[in-house]
Parts: structure tokens; C-alpha cells; sequence
């Protein structure tokens, strides 16, 4: 049921357009990049958890962008920071995958989701190197250019593609390697595409069955939570599973989730 006020068809148009224009200012970037442009870069919780001019850019556009059409609505931005309001909150992660955009690989994204009580409402995830939109509506399904998503259906947990990603700590890294290297016998194999919001739109799509990862912001998963679960996924964010960890996210094709549930408690998904 929608809340009061809330036009979650509205928001959604919002998330495309806003999320699209900061995708091309993303999209030149990258491709001036890959003509020699230098781009500023420097770093956060460590050298390898890098950000970039582009990053912030990105972030101010979006800004500047749902300033002019959802005036005095507050947004928290990975960059920029800010807090949930009482309403609708955007929130948005400006560069998914910014190592994977310096390096020329071109699978990371913008994200921009709308939350109401700390609830994603709608969203969109936008590929800057392929032009491709992801979008969701709560309650109105998944939709990747226009077309409807839906999960995949697994026989059974050993012919599951799992995808996952690993924390910018050496500690928790370590932890993590070890986790994955358990599952990695138990599952058909495992990915690490490195970009959280375009992990979740690939088990909506069905091009994995399932993803895990701990230790994701919000803006990591805000938007692409949505479109997995408005595609069919059991989707947990965190908080809300916690036998796989206080700060795990999990999304899975129903078909596997809750054999796929108890394999990653069993290979210690608690102590990652």
C-alpha cells in the first residue's frame, strides 16, 4: 500500500531522469579518460577506497537536479552526506564502482533511489558505459529499458551463481576470502563484478541467482534492493537477516534462497 502523499510512479520517473543525466556526465568523463584526460583522484577510508572529481560532480548535479524537482526533499549522497528526513529521502551513490571506472571497466553505475522511512519506494541504477536503466516501483515491477525483469529458478543450491564483493579493511577481507572460499564449494561458482547496485539489478535480470555481500552504505543497495526484489528476489538488507550478519545484504531467486540462506550461516557468515 502506498503512503500517504507518496506517487511511487512519479518518484520512479524522477529517479530515471535525474540518475540519467548525472550517467552522462559520468559517461563523458569516462570517455575522456579513455583519451587521455586526467581526473583528480583521491581517497577515503585507505589508498585502495578511492573517489574522484567525477564522483563529486556527479553527486552535485544529482543535487542540484532534485533541488529543482522535489524541492525540500533531503538526500543522502556517498559523497555529500546528509540525513533522513520525515518524508521522502533520496538517496545516492554518484559512482558504483569507481575503481572498476578508473580502470576502464565499464561495469559501474549511478544510483538514485527514493526512501520513505528508511524503505526504498522507487529507484533507478543507470549504466553510464551502455546507456542501460534500471527502474522499479514498489509494487510495480522491475524493468530494465522498458522491459520487465524477473528472477531466475535454480534446480538446486550447487547450480547457484553467486554474486558477491569484499570490504576495503585487509581485516575484513581476509575474513571475507575465507567465507567465500567455503561457499565456493557448495555453489556453481561465485562473481565478483564490483559494483553492489549492479550485483542486485543482475539477480533481477536473472544473470545471477543470488548475491551476498557485508559491510554495504546505503547508497550501495538503496536502489537496487528495489529492483531486485520488484523482480521477484528475497531481498534482505541490513539489519533484517541477522543469521548471515548484522551488516550482510542478501538477494536471491526463491528457488534457492532459503537452502542458499543456510549454506552462508554455515560457512560463517556471522563472522565475516
Amino acid at each position: 500500500m502506498s503512503d500517504v502523499g507518496v506517487d511511487e510512479s512519479l518518484l520512479k520517473s524522477v529517479a530515471v531522469q535525474v540518475a540519467t543525466d548525472a550517467a552522462e556526465l559520468v559517461r563523458e568523463a569516462w570517455e575522456g579518460m579513455a583519451g587521455g584526460r586526467a581526473v583528480a583522484v583521491g581517497t577515503k577510508s585507505g589508498d585502495t577506497d578511492v573517489v574522484t572529481a567525477v564522483d563529486h560532480e556527479s553527486e552535485q548535479l544529482v543535487r542540484a537536479r532534485l533541488a529543482s524537482l522535489r524541492p525540500g526533499e533531503p538526500v543522502l549522497g556517498e559523497e555529500g552526506g546528509g540525513a533522513a528526513g520525515d518524508g521522502v529521502t533520496w538517496v545516492v551513490d554518484p559512482i558504483d564502482g569507481t575503481v572498476n571506472f578508473l580502470y576502464g571497466l565499464p561495469w559501474f553505475a549511478v544510483s538514485v533511489a527514493a526512501q520513505v522511512g528508511g524503505v526504498s519506494v522507487a529507484g533507478a541504477v543507470v549504466e553510464p558505459a551502455s546507456g542501460r536503466v534500471w527502474s522499479a516501483a514498489r509494487g510495480q515491477g522491475a524493468f530494465l529499458d522498458g522491459r520487465r525483469l524477473a528472477v531466475s529458478a535454480p534446480s538446486r543450491l550447487e547450480l547457484t551463481l553467486v554474486g558477491t564483493g569484499f570490504a576495503y579493511s585487509p581485516e575484513r577481507r581476509t575474513r571475507q576470502s575465507r567465507f567465500a572460499a567455503e561457499l565456493l564449494g557448495r555453489v556453481r561458482d561465485i562473481r565478483r563484478n564490483g559494483a553492489a547496485s549492479l550485483d542486485l539489478c543482475a539477480v533481477a535480470a536473472g544473470w545471477l541467482d543470488a548475491y551476498v555481500e557485508h559491510g554495504l552504505n546505503r547508497w550501495d543497495w538503496a536502489a537496487g534492493a528495489l529492483i531486485a526484489a520488484e523482480a521477484g528476489a528475497e531481498v534482505f538488507v541490513p539489519g533484517t537477516a541477522p543469521d548471515l550478519g548484522a551488516d550482510a545484504t542478501y538477494a536471491a531467486a526463491p528457488a534457492i534462497a532459503d537452502p542458499l540462506r543456510k549454506a552462508l550461516a554455515d560457512c560463517g557468515a556471522t563472522d565475516v
